[in-house]
């Protein structure tokens, strides 16, 4: 359903950054591409859209609705909704919520096909960022690579916008890029995860433009950092259900 060009954006001298010097920007430029380049990006993607559907689906609620924090796209407000209606919950709503007039516009198009599901109509787009959203009456929240984008010094708060805002039972699905403590085991990681975009065509000289423009944009953590974080805002079950390389997701509940 969601059409998506080519990413070359990092292709050659002149592309996106030039000199890699550029601060990487969710603009119509990586929107038009973002498909393709997150999934020959982040190992796992394809599984991990599908498991946030799936995971979604147990955890939602009649009456409530699913916050997707920085959905882009929305291919994970797609899998959250379809696999709600194939669950049979009704009266059930999906916010996808996006700093990028760009992406947003790129969901809006997708709902507005004519061959869109019918369950698509459980899905709100909403042009804002996520630290501006209050949170309200939901059983599950998604953010799937977004808390690394927001400043670290913010994510405290977010996080407890998200716990504050879930129901009783609610579940926030949690996916990130990782650091380790252990440097060898963090140089193995990045080695592995630069291997794994040369496997799917990009150029060694489209990784390490790519890597400079991401510079102090996309600032990854430990697992223990993220799992310290979640408790100390009331999570008590913190079960980290999905890795692939460096790229780990996490579901929190919130207890009754």
């Amino acid at each position: 359903m969601i059409e998506s060009g080519r990413d070359r954006l990092f292709a050659d001298s002149a592309g996106c950054g030039g000199d890699g010097a550029a601060v990487f920007a969710f603009d119509a430029s990586v929107a038009a591409v973002f498909p393709d380049m997150i999934r020959r990006s982040v190992p796992g993607y394809a599984d991990l859209v599908t498991g946030t559907g799936m995971a979604a689906a147990e955890f939602a609620k009649s009456g409530t609705r699913c916050y997707d924090l920085g959905c882009s796209r929305g291919a994970s407000s797609f899998s959250v909704a379809g696999a709600v209606h194939a669950a049979g919950i009704a009266d059930f709503e999906v916010v996808s919520v996006d700093n990028s007039p760009a992406m947003i516009e790129r969901l809006r198009d997708a709902l507005a096909r004519e061959d869109a599901p019918s369950w698509a109509s459980f899905i709100r787009p909403l042009l804002s960022d996520a630290l501006d959203v209050e949170i309200s009456n939901a059983s599950v929240v998604v953010m799937n690579y977004t808390l690394q984008f927001v400043p670290i010094e913010r994510r405290q708060d977010l996080i407890e916008g998200v716990f504050d805002g879930l129901v009783a039972g609610g579940a926030l699905i949690l996916s990130e890029k990782v650091v380790f403590d252990d440097s060898a085991e963090d140089a193995l990681a990045s080695r592995l995860h630069d291997s794994f975009k040369r496997a799917n065509g990009y150029s060694e000289m489209e990784i390490a433009k790519k890597r400079a423009a991401l510079e102090n944009v996309l600032v990854p953590e430990t697992i223990d950092a993220h799992i310290r974080r979640l408790e100390r805002v009331g999570f008590k079950t913190v079960w980290r259900w999905f890795q692939a390389l460096n790229f780990v997701s996490f579901i929190a509940v919130k207890e009754g």
